[in-house]
């Protein structure tokens, strides 16, 4: 009997938004943050997993395990992780910009570029974004659309190498 009375208070508890599973969702997120921290990007990896497993719609554990492949140089794997978190939140301008990273790790310039594009409608100032889409358009050859970033870049405090300005011209 009293086996039953746990138990019915446990699925009433879960029932009633006491999420259950959310809650080791973010405890796996959590172990899954300080094993990054420490560089464990394997152990990392495997606790955002857990949490995903968890809490199906967490956008944020999908990009910081696409982080974490990152730091790995598991390109494709950062892509799909920060593409998943993108669609369970359109306006992750963060996972934009670390696809363009990824996506021009991998040589798509033209793909880096578009998410550098989205992150920067998304904020305005994002002078990482800037700066890495003058150095994606750098890569296309498309000179003026480099130089305008990278000033840009300067605009907002980045330091741009001279010899990334000189190639622009």
């Amino acid at each position: 009997m009293k086996k039953q009375l746990i138990l019915f208070v446990l699925v009433v508890a879960c029932l009633s938004g006491l999420s259950c599973s959310n809650n080791g969702a973010k405890d796996s997120f959590e172990s899954a943050k300080k094993k990054y921290d420490l560089k464990d990007y394997q152990g990392a990896i495997a606790d955002y997993t857990k949490a995903i497993e968890q809490k199906q719609n967490y956008a944020e554990a999908y990009y910081k395990r696409g982080v974490a492949k990152w730091a790995l140089k598991d390109y494709q794997g950062t892509i799909a992780d920060v593409t998943k978190a993108i669609e369970l939140k359109p306006d992750y301008v963060d996972a934009y910009f670390n696809r363009g990273i990824a996506k021009g790790s991998l040589g798509d310039l033209q793909g880096a570029v578009a998410d550098f594009t989205m992150a920067i409608e998304l904020k305005p100032n994002y002078v990482e974004a800037y700066y890495n889409r003058g150095i994606s358009y750098l890569g296309l050859n498309q000179k003026s659309n480099a130089m305008t970033d990278l000033m840009k870049a300067m605009e907002l405090g980045q330091r741009v190498p001279q010899e990334f300005l000189d190639a622009c011209k």
